[in-house]
């Protein structure tokens, strides 16, 4: 899996293979401040010992059977405002991947990704280190359960679990690295409007009645996401509301 990419312009070409490490996106955030990565910069590891998850979830996963790695990337031209840009591009390069693998796959805003019926297939944490210029840095760490079948918790599911046979982890990475880049590049581009589209076609629940907790558990539908990234929900009482990251829980 340390081999230079070759199917991509700028991702992969330059891969740093652990054999073990406590969180690859706290290792590129630190190779980064040391001048020692650049943009395309993959930290990839068969081992996470300490990964992180959104809200300072853990991240679990089994040696040698997923994908657990940190992408290096300088997305300057996104303002502090549009932050949430680069996570729909991600999520729906890491979507249409999955989906050639298992039919039914779905993103779980904020940061998940779901099978329609067997739960969890992964997740994802973007860490973005914001100036006045805008985005300076953004560490996309990516954890996808590939070839593991049993685990901690029964909410998990794998590709290898679902389709019933195992996948050939180096070249499902490939094809992942290639379409992470092609919607980054889409992203540079300024196709915010097809990104946006592309991710909303692929939200989980999105138009239908569910369950939901804030303060108080209410039934109700979402409806889209608002440019600053806040999951909009319709009530069953008509009003509209906006969520950030941990204002609401799905039931």
């Amino acid at each position: 899996m340390h081999k230079i990419l070759a199917n991509t312009l700028f991702l992969g070409k330059d891969i740093i293979y652990l054999t073990e490490c406590h969180s690859t996106n706290d290792e590129a955030i630190r190779l980064f401040k040391l001048g020692q990565v650049i943009e395309g910069s993959i930290v990839y590891t068969e081992k996470q010992t300490k990964g992180k998850g959104q809200r300072g979830n853990r991240w679990y996963s089994e040696p040698g059977k997923n994908l657990t790695f940190s992408l290096v990337l300088t997305p300057l031209f996104l303002d502090a405002t549009e932050q949430f840009y680069l996570n729909m591009a991600i999520s729906v390069g890491v979507q249409e991947v999955l989906a050639a693998y298992v039919a039914g796959t779905l993103i779980k805003w904020p940061n998940d990704f779901v099978h329609i019926s067997q739960g969890k297939l992964g997740g994802m944490l973007i860490e973005n280190s914001v100036s006045g210029n805008g985005i300076e840095m953004s560490v996309v760490g990516l954890g996808l359960n590939i070839n593991q079948v049993e685990f901690p918790f029964p909410t998990a599911t794998s590709l290898a679990k679902i389709g019933g046979s195992a996948i050939y982890l180096e070249e499902f990475f490939r094809v992942l690295i290639a379409s992470l880049e092609k919607y980054y590049l889409l992203l540079k581009q300024g196709k915010r409007q097809q990104i946006r589209e592309a991710y909303l076609r692929h939200l989980y629940r999105l138009g239908q009645w569910a369950s939901y907790a804030d303060k108080d558990p209410f039934t109700g539908k979402i409806i889209g996401v608002s440019p600053s990234g806040k999951l909009l929900i319709k009530k069953q009482n008509a009003e509209t509301v906006g969520f950030s990251f941990k204002e609401v829980t799905f039931l």
